[in-house]
């Protein structure tokens, strides 16, 4: 039985500080993230899918919104979808930043591979496989949407094709509102396919260009 998991990340947060907003509450979607969130809805109009499902943060449950309205679906909530815990969790972390320049803060970044700094992506890993495995139970069969984060995603992404989770960030295959489809037959994954259905606005967002916070 043919069944496949989008797993998408959500659309541009409204971020004017610039930091790393993590888990933090209030970070809502910009007016582009919005749009972003639309077109990744439209991209998937016509397609059979029966179970929505996302991260409890906001940005998240407002990136699910617009399916939930064309589809007629309620939208779930996975706390194993939320964003990764990070110690530079509210604080500005870009090259030539304070964060990352405070000595104080150095002992914090000692461990990339774990890493020392936040959540193990071991624990990333472990959780994120299995929401995504809970979705394709959900709707075996059709289609399921998981409104997540980067850094989880991708982490997700390497476990599966079983690679190194520790990488560079730089290199991540997962803009804002992209989707990453994982497809299953039966519960083998047979093959994971991205796609990006807002590209268009990303090319206007300052979050992809700086790489705030997932």
């Amino acid at each position: 039985m043919k069944t496949i998991v989008h797993v998408l990340r959500h659309g541009e947060v409204y971020n004017p500080e610039k930091v790393l907003y993590g888990r933090l509450p209030g970070y809502r979607l910009s007016e582009l993230g919005v749009q972003m969130a639309k077109a990744a809805a439209e991209a998937m109009a016509g397609r059979d899918i029966t179970h929505l499902v996302a991260s409890p943060l906001e940005r998240a449950q407002q990136t699910a919104a617009p399916f939930a309205e064309q589809l007629g679906l309620p939208i779930a909530v996975d706390d194993r979808l939320i964003e990764s815990a990070n110690f530079f969790e509210g604080k500005r972390v870009g090259v030539g930043d304070g964060a990352l320049r405070d000595p104080r803060n150095w002992w914090v970044l000692r461990d990339p591979v774990t890493p020392s700094w936040g959540e193990a992506y071991s624990a990333i890993a472990t959780r994120m496989f299995a929401a995504l495995m809970a979705a394709r139970e959900a709707a075996e069969g059709h289609e399921a949407v998981c409104v997540s984060h980067q850094l989880p995603i991708w982490t997700l992404r390497r476990h599966v094709e079983r690679k190194r989770l520790w990488h560079d960030p730089r290199r991540r295959e997962c803009s804002l509102a992209s989707f990453t489809s994982f497809h299953f037959e039966d519960t083998k994954i047979v093959g994971i396919a991205y796609s990006e259905p807002a590209a268009h606005l990303v090319a206007l967002s300052s979050s992809a260009r700086q790489a705030k916070g997932a």
